[in-house]
C-alpha cells in the first residue's frame, strides 16, 4: 500500500460533488470508514469531470440505509445502496471480501462467471476485487489522501490499462470485463497492458454467456459516448464484435473495403461529431446502421427466390432482428424504428404527385432523410435523389408543386395491375 498525501496529487474537494461530500461526511462523522472509488478519481486525475461519484465503505447496506433517509437498496447479483439527491444518485457499496469456497452469498458458474457476489470485507479485500488499477484508487475523505494498493497511480501516470489479478480468471468471471477494457482504453487514451491484453482473443466467446440485456447495455455505453468509430475498430481488432454483431462482421469480412465498411464508419463519424457538439444520440439509428448490411443481404437473397420486395424487406427486417435480439436484448420501440427508418428508405424514390408530401408526415422521416443522406456519401443510394429532397424541404410551396408534378405526357399516377394478380407478384411459368 502507498498512501499519497493531499500535496502529491491534484484532487479537490472543489471538484467533488456536494452530494458526494455530505454522503462521505455522514458516514465519518457515523465512525466508518468512507472513500471515492472507481472512475472518479480516475478521472479527477486526469482534469476531467466525473460522470458520477461513488462511495466505498465499511457499512453495510443496511446501515447505510439507516443513516440516509433517502436510500434504497437495490441489485440481487451485487447489493448496493443509492442515496438520492434530486436527480443525482450517489452509489455506496460496501467493501468487497472474498471467500474460498461458494457460499450462499457468493454463487459462481459452472464456467468460473460470478453470478451473486455479496462477501462483504475489508478496504485491502476490496482492492483486489476491483478490476483495473486505475480505477482501485481510493480517495480518503478522513486526509484527503489518495490511497493505492495496485500500483494504480503509476500505471495512471504512464497511460497503461491493467487488469488487476490474473486477466484468465478475471475475464472467466466476468466475461464483460473484455468490453470494458475495450471501453476504457479508448476512452481515456490508454494502452492495454500486454497480460491484460493477450487473453482478450482466446476468451472472447465467454461473451455468450452474458444475459442479452446486459449486452445490449454495455454495447450502448460502447458506441454513444463520442468514440464510436475508435471503439469499433479495437471491438473488430479483437474478435469482440463479432460476437456482438456476428451478422454484420460477416458481411464486413467479405466487402471490407466496399460500400458496407465505409457506409458503417460514416455512421459512427457522424454519432461521434453529434456527441462533440452536444446534440443527442438516438441508440435506434446507430442501430439500423449496424444492421442495415444484413438486412440488405437477406432481403435481396428473398427476392432473387421469387418473394415480393416489399415482403421481402419486412420478412428480412424480422429475420435480422430475431437474431440481434438473442444477442444484445432491444427494446421493442428501438426495433420499431429501426424498422421505420429502413423502410422508409425505398419511399424516397417516390417524388411525383402528394407521395413526397405524405412522406414529410411521418415520425421518422428526420432520421431516415439523414440515414438516406449516409448512404448518398459512402455509395449506397443516387446523390442527385438526396439532394432533391433536400431541395423540397428548403422549397415554398409553389416550387415544391413543380417538382413533384409528373412528366409532361403521363398523369404521374402509378399504373394499375389488372387480373387478379393486382397488388402482388404475378406467378412465374413454373408455379
Amino acid at each position: 500500500m502507498k498512501i499519497y498525501p493531499r500535496a502529491e496529487h491534484c484532487i479537490s474537494r472543489s471538484q467533488i460533488s456536494e452530494n458526494a461530500l455530505k454522503v462521505l461526511i455522514r458516514l465519518k462523522k457515523a465512525d466508518f470508514e468512507a472513500y471515492l472509488v472507481g472512475g472518479c478519481v480516475r478521472d479527477l486525475l486526469l482534469g476531467r469531470e466525473p460522470k458520477d461519484f461513488d462511495v466505498a465503505t465499511n457499512a453495510s447496506p443496511e446501515q447505510v440505509k439507516q443513516i440516509f433517509r433517502n436510500c434504497r437498496i437495490i441489485g440481487r447479483r451485487f447489493r448496493l445502496a443509492h442515496v438520492f439527491f434530486g436527480r443525482e444518485i450517489i452509489e455506496v457499496a460496501t467493501f468487497r471480501g472474498s471467500e474460498p469456497e461458494e457460499s450462499d452469498q457468493q454463487v459462481v458458474h459452472e464456467n468460473g462467471r460470478l453470478l451473486r457476489d455479496n462477501v462483504f470485507g475489508t478496504l485491502e479485500q476490496d482492492v483486489w476485487r476491483r478490476d483495473f488499477t486505475v480505477n482501485a484508487l481510493y480517495y480518503n475523505i478522513r486526509d484527503f489522501s489518495v490511497v493505492d494498493y495496485t500500483g494504480g497511480m503509476q500505471d495512471h501516470a504512464a497511460a497503461v490499462l491493467r487488469l488487476i489479478g490474473d486477466p484468465a480468471m478475471r475475464y472467466r468471471e466476468d466475461p464483460v470485463r473484455m468490453l470494458r477494457a475495450i471501453r476504457f482504453a479508448v476512452k481515456l487514451g490508454f494502452t492495454l497492458h500486454p497480460d491484460t491484453e493477450q487473453p482478450i482473443h482466446s476468451q472472447a466467446e465467454l461473451l455468450k454467456s452474458i444475459p442479452s440485456a446486459r449486452l445490449y447495455d454495455e454495447m450502448l455505453k460502447l458506441f454513444l459516448a463520442g468514440y464510436g468509430l475508435q471503439t469499433f475498430e479495437m471491438l473488430r481488432h479483437y474478435g469482440l464484435f463479432a460476437i456482438l454483431f456476428p451478422a454484420t462482421d460477416e458481411c464486413l469480412q467479405t466487402l471490407d473495403h466496399d460500400f458496407p465498411r465505409l457506409f458503417l464508419i460514416r455512421a459512427l463519424e457522424n454519432s461521434d461529431k453529434r456527441f462533440a457538439e452536444g446534440k443527442t444520440l438516438t441508440p435506434y439509428f446507430l442501430l439500423a446502421a449496424l444492421l442495415w448490411e444484413p438486412l440488405q443481404l437477406a432481403a435481396q437473397t428473398r427476392i432473387a427466390h421469387g418473394e415480393n420486395e416489399t415482403l421481402a424487406y419486412q420478412n428480412a427486417a424480422n429475420e435480422v432482428l430475431t437474431r440481434q435480439i438473442k444477442i444484445t436484448a432491444m427494446p421493442r420501440h428501438i426495433t420499431q424504428s429501426m424498422r421505420d427508418v429502413w423502410f422508409l428508405q425505398n419511399k424516397f424514390s417516390k417524388t411525383v404527385g402528394t407521395r413526397p408530401y405524405r412522406l414529410l408526415e411521418q415520425a421518422k422521416f428526420r432520421a431516415a432523410y439523414d440515414f438516406l443522406q449516409l448512404r448518398a456519401e459512402t455509395g449506397g443510394a443516387d446523390p442527385e435523389l438526396f439532394d432533391w429532397w433536400t431541395r423540397f424541404q428548403e422549397a415554398d410551396e409553389e416550387l415544391r408543386q413543380k417538382m413533384t408534378a409528373p412528366p409532361k405526357g403521363g398523369s404521374g399516377k402509378p399504373r394499375r395491375k389488372s387480373g387478379r394478380y393486382r397488388g402482388r407478384t404475378k406467378p412465374s411459368n413454373q408455379e
